[in-house]
């Protein structure tokens, strides 16, 4: 009822947060403050007499837990969680009527348990997915759930359940696309609203509670749209677009009629007729199709001495679309390439294309960047002495590996907060979650593959190896920050060339999020510094 809205605080971009409360309308706290943790889904009843949320205790272990308002957090109950394994990650969110209690618990990014939990009537949560293993997620409307899953259809489905009796019949009633994959759900004005991913281009379909296809939604442009948002008793959803050269822009839709207008847009001035963006396809080294988007101006020569900035991430099922960026904004302005392949390990093309990207197969996603950085050169849209690569987290273990494999290949790398020593990477801090995702050196067969690529075991002595600047700083609490520290240490050690090998450490900075405005810029502009003096972008600056 707009009476009460949650926030978190974070201190230095770590992600333990602070959670408030506050009214509306006078600005009053609560004071049912939760210390700082890590918590994951904040969910109100509807009298407001408490909330549900999902909490990392510190110990790799999430619970789910009940505040009732106006009492001391310590003595908040934990009301489920204790049945899974270390590393699971637990979470919890209501129906919008408050009677039903939705409860996920994922074993890394390819399985994933969904219970329901009537707290009406009592009694312990019932499994939905039973023994099936895939993803699973619900949502709650009219009376019933509806369930999109990739069981037994890598590209997803929807079923309707009875949330009274999960074990019985499921009705399927939106059946899965081969040529699109179903990326996100949700329940408005009594519809149910699709997000797929075509060709990595967001489409949203519109369909009745009982799967009638009822049209879809305008979008302006290619680029990405948010999965439409509201309630299912309301007539309004909400969504928000953007596009490489289009700003976010959020749209209020009216699900009766149809018709939407601009509710808000960033107020970024963009000559957008002088960009373009393109996509295009080049082939991995095993032959394998791999889709790419280019954004540059108008006229660009393709006589290799562009500059060029290539980005990529390729895991945990993640899919990279073409959305606004302001780095990409201000590379291109700059008369630069800015490119983003779709590399295997995401989602872009259901879970095989993830499956194709993770554990012994991780390799495939260094070959299909590698491959990318190749086609650019090709083509004629750059050089290796034009070319830097960029990204972060697992992104910046996809930089570490391509610099380490084709140092040859570029001129400049920014790894930000990234993994570097495969090997260790699961001791410390939360990253035992990710051995689904990457394997475990403690098992002999999953030691060969992550040996065999770990980026800080590649250096070898005696090689010219790009311009490198790590990025991280203390207050990473995610990926350690001792991965860059020494990664750096052993190339400057290493370096034969004569390019630089620097460590930007940020002692209040973290992995993401949590980062004021002003210090965005600054980070941003930092890092550009670097790579427009790498590559002679700017008249004066020359390698």
């Amino acid at each position: 009822d707009a009476t009460l809205f949650a926030y978190g605080i974070r201190q230095g971009g770590e992600d333990e947060l602070e959670v408030h409360w506050r009214q509306v309308e006078s600005g009053e706290e609560l004071p049912d403050v939760l210390p700082r943790k890590r918590y994951r889904g904040i969910s109100l009843l509807p009298d407001k007499s408490g909330f549900y949320y999902s909490l990392n205790d510190g110990k790799d272990q999430h619970h789910v837990f009940y505040h009732q308002m106006g009492t001391d957090p310590a003595s908040d109950r934990k009301v489920w969680g204790d049945a899974f394994q270390t590393g699971d990650i637990i979470g919890g969110s209501l129906s919008e009527d408050g009677r039903y209690l939705l409860l996920t618990a994922n074993h890394g990014w390819s399985h994933t348990e969904l219970y329901v939990q009537d707290l009406q009537r009592g009694g312990a949560p019932r499994s939905v997915s039973g023994n099936r293993r895939a993803n699973f997620s619900g949502s709650m409307g009219g009376g019933k759930l509806f369930v999109r899953t990739n069981w037994e259809a890598p590209h997803y489905r929807v079923f309707a359940v009875d949330p009274s009796d999960p074990e019985g019949e499921w009705k399927e009633i939106v059946k899965e696309d081969p040529a699109a994959v179903l990326t996100g759900m949700s329940l408005v004005g009594g519809k149910l609203f699709l997000n797929y991913l075509r060709d990595v281009r967001t489409e949203i379909k519109i369909v009745s509670a009982s799967g009638e296809a009822l049209g879809q939604l305008r979008l302006p442009a290619l680029g990405t749209a948010s999965t439409p948002s509201g309630e299912w008793s309301s007539n309004e959803a909400f969504y928000t677009f953007s596009s490489f050269h289009i700003p976010s822009t959020i749209y209020r839709y009216e699900v009766d009629s149809g018709a939407q207008d601009v509710w808000y847009q960033s107020p970024v001035e963009i000559d957008g007729d002088s960009i373009q963006v393109s996509q295009v396809r080049f082939p991995s080294k095993d032959g394998t199709e791999i889709p790419m988007f280019l954004v540059h101006k108008r006229g660009l020569k393709t006589d290799g001495s562009n500059p060029a900035y290539l980005t990529g991430y390729g895991g945990f099922n993640i899919s990279r679309r073409p959305g606004f960026s302001a780095a990409a904004l201000v590379w291109v302005e700059s008369g630069g390439v800015y490119a983003l392949p779709n590399l295997r390990g995401g989602g872009e093309f259901g879970e095989q294309w993830h499956r194709a990207g993770m554990l012994e197969k991780k390799q495939n996603v260094f070959d299909d960047f590698i491959a990318a950085a190749e086609w650019l050169i090709d083509r004629g849209y750059t050089s290796p002495r034009k070319l830097a690569i960029a990204g972060g987290s697992n992104g910046g273990l996809l930089v570490g590996a391509a610099l380490t494999q084709r140092p040859d290949l570029f001129q400049a790398v920014i790894c930000s907060v990234p993994l570097l020593d495969m090997v260790r990477y699961h001791q410390f801090l939360v990253a035992s979650f990710w051995v689904p995702e990457y394997g475990s050196s403690e098992d002999p067969d999953q030691f060969r593959f992550l040996y065999e690529y770990s980026p800080y075991h590649r250096v070898k002595p005696g090689t010219d190896y790009p311009a490198v600047l790590f990025d991280t700083g203390d207050s990473d609490t995610r990926v350690s920050p001792l991965h860059a520290r020494k990664m750096t240490a052993l190339l400057q050690a290493s370096q034969a060339g004569d390019r630089p090998v620097l460590l930007r450490y940020d002692t209040k900075g973290g992995h993401s999020g949590g980062t004021p405005t002003s210090k965005q810029i600054e980070n941003l502009t930092d890092r550009f510094s670097f790579l427009y003096w790498q590559l002679g972008v700017l008249e004066g600056m020359q390698p």
